[in-house]
């Protein structure tokens, strides 16, 4: 937990800088393919994810430690080898991970975040679930735990493969040549985040694109059929925690109505998008039945407001930056007081980015919750002095009577 944390502390900034970069890319070429408010979404998602995973806030059904600790026939010694064979099944596993993640109507719910998105850039790639609680695919990593690989590699390897999987998330670099058949490039997963029909459902490798080519699912990006992005339900918000539980609440109020014991039973288990019998027209959700012609979510965020969201945005990285480089020595349970004084921060912008007129009440939630951090740690915030304390307070209320002008502001022009 604290080693990801300080892993994290590196990786958090060179990532934004490469967002930034193709920014400034995009601009200089005219071809932005990063606009600023969807950039901010999926940033705010990328964190909410980090801090997630770094307070531990995930089980496995099957951790690699007790898998490793029962199954391990041979005991082998950490070698090159050894890391290349863990990277290559780790990448076995990522692809049938997100392939069922794909094509099960419960483990999309964890997974529709990273495709909201309805561009294709770097950023989106910091799209990650907050939502994923129970890891249910470990299982997948049998053959590490029977060959003896140790759990500090796996542990070592897993970031690494993740890490890896940012750069081929733009549309700047074309086809690569020869790369294409071994690797996954940034055209093959152009095309698994394009909702074109044609491109549905292909190309789940994570690194190697052979186990696409190995088991059917591969695809080629086609010059006379440009990927559409997004998802054909589209999540219509900014707010990572909304996207995250949308799919969710859909099939619990679909199992609910249900009037067959089966289909309350099989729904969570069925393909993706699979509802019962007439509920389409019974019950229905927006749906895009022509990829080629909608229109994309832009709620129509002013100057004020999206200069406001940029800097909680950097004000909630120093929140997490804080959290993640001290984390021991905050301990337990501030560290948990901490990540949901996060979670809330990154709600209650992208709400606002939502134009969502009750915004203020989240944000007198917020203001609540920090008095009680307060009271319980004496005043101070997470070992720091007084000062920056009040300077945090001085922050939250200042943030509320924003919320509150936007949000109440009749006369006030979206631009």
């Amino acid at each position: 937990m604290e080693e990801y944390g300080k892993i994290l502390l590196i990786a958090m900034p060179v990532f934004l800088l490469l967002v930034v970069l193709e920014k400034l890319y995009g601009i200089w070429k005219k071809n932005d393919t990063v606009p600023l408010v969807d950039a901010i979404a999926s940033l705010s998602s990328g964190m909410s994810n980090v801090v997630k995973d770094v307070l531990g806030l995930s089980i496995s059904i099957f951790s690699y430690e007790w898998l490793f600790n029962h199954l391990a026939i041979f005991e082998i010694q950490n070698t090159i080898l050894v890391v290349v064979i863990s990277f290559i099944i780790i990448d076995f596993y990522g692809y049938w991970g997100h392939r069922w993640d794909h094509e099960i109507n419960f483990f999309w719910n964890e997974h529709i975040v990273h495709h909201s998105s309805e561009e294709f850039n770097l950023a989106c790639a910091l799209r990650q679930p907050v939502s994923s609680i129970v890891r249910f695919f470990g299982f997948m990593l049998i053959p590490a735990a029977i060959l003896g690989i140790k759990p500090e590699v796996i542990a070592t390897v897993l970031p690494l493969h993740l890490f890896l999987q940012f750069w081929y998330h733009t549309r700047h670099i074309g086809k690569l040549g020869f790369l294409e058949y071994i690797i996954v490039t940034p055209s093959h997963h152009r095309v698994h985040h394009a909702m074109n029909p044609e491109y549905l459902d292909k190309n789940y490798s994570q690194i190697f694109i052979v186990w696409d080519r190995l088991f059917g699912t591969f695809q080629e990006e086609r010059e006379d059929l440009p990927p559409v992005y997004g998802v054909t339900r589209p999540v219509s918000t900014w707010n990572p925690f909304k996207i995250n539980f949308q799919h969710l609440w859909l099939l619990i109020t679909d199992a609910w109505r249900s009037t067959t014991f089966l289909d309350k039973l099989t729904i969570w288990f069925r393909r993706t998008g699979w509802r019962p019998m007439g509920f389409e027209e019974k019950y229905p959700v927006k749906k895009i039945s022509d990829v080629y012609h909608f229109q994309k979510y832009r709620s129509e965020v002013s100057g004020g407001v999206f200069y406001w969201t940029l800097a909680q945005l950097f004000i909630t990285l120093g929140f997490v930056s804080h959290l993640f480089y001290n984390i021991a020595a905050i301990g337990s349970p501030g560290i948990f007081f901490y990540g949901v004084f996060i979670f809330m921060t990154i709600y209650v912008f992208t709400d606002l980015m939502d134009r969502n007129p009750y915004n203020y009440v989240f944000e007198l939630i917020r203001l609540f919750f920090m008095a009680v951090i307060m009271y319980y740690f004496e005043g101070n915030w997470f070992n720091l002095n007084n000062s920056v304390a009040y300077g945090v307070a001085f922050y939250v209320v200042v943030s509320l009577l924003i919320s509150i002008y936007f949000s109440r502001k009749s006369n006030l022009q979206w631009a």
